[in-house]
């Protein structure tokens, strides 16, 4: 075979719509889309109207919020860091961190941090550096003979802190500018 003789398999590609090229083409003066109306003008955003009924979006109640905030976790299995070992992609005699996971190819985004999680299972003796872990993967690498250190990521670091600062609870019952409240009208 040679480069002149490479070509698409028939009907992978398709000609595009020639509209607006005669009336003996099928689609031509209004170029198939009718006469008047919203439709057969440009910029047309119908998407969601129901003429005239209350639309699903609206009919249906405003449920949960998405929290902003939220953490995003890159999940690793104790039995995954054990196939790496396995593959002598791991050492486990050094201490296993984020950026040697990441090395090794065990994880690959890595967004606020890497959570150790129990499924599979470890028989290496590893120190392991993560941003979080369940009570099940602490478990499984202690039973091993090793430790989990959990540290804080950077961008939890730098949430630290900005709950109420500056923000005090005023009691209900205090009365304003300090004025002592006694109940009565005198």
């Amino acid at each position: 075979m040679k480069l002149n003789e490479l070509a698409d398999r028939k009907g992978a590609r398709k000609a595009p719509r020639r509209v607006g090229r005669g009336m003996a083409s099928g689609t031509g003066k209004t170029s198939g889309r009718g006469h008047k109306g919203q439709k057969s003008r440009s910029g047309v955003a119908i998407k969601g109207f129901e003429g005239g009924q209350m639309p699903i979006d609206r009919r249906l109640p405003k449920r949960g919020f998405k929290n902003i905030f939220r953490k995003r976790y890159t999940a690793v299995n104790v039995g995954r860091l054990q196939v790496a070992i396995d593959a002598g992609r791991l050492d486990p005699a050094a201490p296993i961190t984020i950026s040697a996971l990441r090395a090794a190819g065990v994880v690959g985004q890595v967004r606020d941090g890497v959570r150790l999680l129990a499924k599979g299972e470890l028989k290496a003796r590893l120190s392991i550096e993560v941003t979080g872990a369940s009570r099940a993967a602490i478990a499984a690498v202690e039973k091993a003979g090793g430790s989990v250190q959990v540290a804080a990521s950077e961008s939890a670091k730098s949430a630290v802190g900005k709950g109420t600062k500056g923000k005090t609870k005023r009691s209900r019952d205090a009365a304003p500018n300090g004025a002592e409240r006694d109940g009565g009208g005198s």
